[in-house]
């Protein structure tokens, strides 16, 4: 469940980035659908048609290098009206890289994605650095880890953590990534479909 859902003490290290969003009284239920790691043509063009099968918005956290890649995938996740985010230039990892590295290179992810929401690779952020970024940048965290990239689960398994961990205002991730894609052909149709049969509606996290 750790990583699934991040406990109470793990939020309360970055005080300000965002986990979850519930509704307002007697407001419609609804959750934040955010996709990590691409754009990618393996992947992204595929999570892009399944989202336009169920009329669900999403926002992608874009890794600067598959942007430089693929430009025009980027310009096709915004024309199809979903909402994008930074996730670093090389998708750095914050546990061995230095402090002018990992800011360089989120700075450098912002040049090429132009996007002010910021969600730091592998779900972490040493709270020095996570303080000098919340001024430039909405950190955006996660309320709902689906854990579609584990080779250890199975498709199953990736909807049965959208089914138990899933509630109003969650930010969920799921991943456009060629680690992602044998789980989430199954998985994200299924959880779509279960989470339109709850009442969840699907926003932006433009929309905040």
């Amino acid at each position: 469940m750790f990583i699934e859902r991040p406990p109470r003490w793990f939020r309360r290290m970055f005080p300000g980035a965002v986990f979850r969003l519930p509704s307002p009284p007697g407001g419609r239920k609804r959750v934040y659908l955010t996709f990590d790691d691409g754009p990618i043509p393996e992947a992204t063009p595929w999570v892009l048609d399944v989202l336009d099968r169920y009329g669900a918005k999403a926002t992608f956290f874009m890794v600067g290098q598959n942007v430089e890649r693929n430009p025009q995938l980027l310009e096709e996740v915004k024309r199809r009206g979903h909402a994008v985010g930074n996730h670093t230039l090389h998708h750095i990892k914050g546990t061995v890289s230095s402090d002018v590295s990992y800011l360089r290179d989120t700075v450098e992810g912002f040049r090429l994605t132009g996007s002010c929401l910021f969600r730091p690779p592998h779900g972490w952020l040493h709270p020095k650095r996570f303080n000098i970024l919340k001024k430039h940048y909405k950190v955006i965290m996660y309320d709902l880890v689906t854990r579609d990239y584990s080779k250890r689960l199975t498709s199953e398994d990736v909807v049965e953590n959208v089914r138990r961990y899933a509630r109003d205002g969650s930010v969920v991730v799921f991943h456009d990534s060629l680690k992602s894609l044998p789980r989430l052909r199954e998985a994200l149709p299924a959880s779509l479909e279960w989470l339109r049969s709850e009442g969840y509606d699907f926003e932006l996290l433009t929309e905040l």
